[in-house]
């Protein structure tokens, strides 16, 4: 049975390129929503407009730094000047810098993950915060943390899992801070999902799934779908209640 529960709404991904970014904006075009897809990639980002568009939905693409406050604000712009609000916000962009103990890390890839996963959420936050407290509606907005960082440690992996902690922070800061604006802001926290960050270095999609067998109480990583459909209820009027959750995806892993 087809929905619309977005229909007449705009929505903005970051990160939409490819993966779990990718996988959430092509579920909100299919469920009515104008959605404006961002990353740092053209030709990726384009590749998510044509497929939205293949399905019937509406997409336009832009090129983003969200570590870059200028790119961010112009997005919104985009947005509104395109579509006429900012109805709905998912801040997907990230980045994983791991594989070494924490002693060892690059400060280079230190910087990045903070500047990407921490700072790039800030300033999405502020700037898309900043049009929805004029509307009459408001707006909602999903941050995508992990079970990384509050939920979940794991060795090789602290930097960017401080990173996500701190994503996760931020949301419920900010969600106490902007629901008397009328914002709703709640966070998704997925484990391994089906997309190449959750690959190991040289492994195989078919080692992986052996590997999820005896890791994760599921048995299995998360479909892209599957966390989509959790970012797209908080994006929901079913969730209207709901208010800086942290929405954790992840089979089970960090129990």
């Amino acid at each position: 049975m087809t929905r619309n529960r977005f229909s007449g709404r705009t929505a903005l991904v970051t990160g939409g390129g490819s993966g779990l970014g990718r996988a959430i904006a092509l579920a909100l075009a299919a469920e009515g929503a104008s959605v404006v897809v961002a990353g740092r990639t053209g030709t990726s980002l384009d590749e998510t407009v044509a497929l939205a568009e293949q399905a019937g939905g509406t997409a336009i693409a832009q090129v983003t730094d969200v570590a870059q406050a200028a790119d961010v604000e112009a997005l919104v712009r985009t947005a509104v000047d395109r579509f006429g609000s900012l109805d709905i916000a998912v801040n997907n962009a990230g980045v994983f810098r791991g594989g070494r103990p924490v002693a060892d890390l690059p400060e280079a890839d230190w910087r990045t993950l903070l500047g990407i996963n921490v700072t790039g959420v800030l300033l999405s936050l502020q700037a898309e915060v900043r049009q929805m407290r004029t509307q009459p509606d408001g707006g909602v907005i999903v941050n995508v943390s992990s079970n990384l960082g509050a939920h979940q440690q794991w060795p090789g992996t602290t930097a960017y899992a401080a990173s996500k902690a701190a994503v996760s922070a931020l949301s419920a800061g900010a969600a106490l801070d902007h629901i008397s604006d009328g914002i709703r802001i709640n966070a998704v926290s997925p484990g391994a999902s089906a997309t190449s960050m959750s690959l190991r270095p040289g492994e195989t999609v078919d080692e992986r799934t052996a590997r999820m067998k005896e890791e994760s109480p599921l048995g299995r990583v998360s479909s892209t779908e599957e966390v989509a459909e959790a970012v797209l209820y908080l994006a929901s009027d079913a969730a209207a209640s709901v208010v800086g959750t942290d929405l954790v995806i992840d089979g089970g892993a960090s129990l």
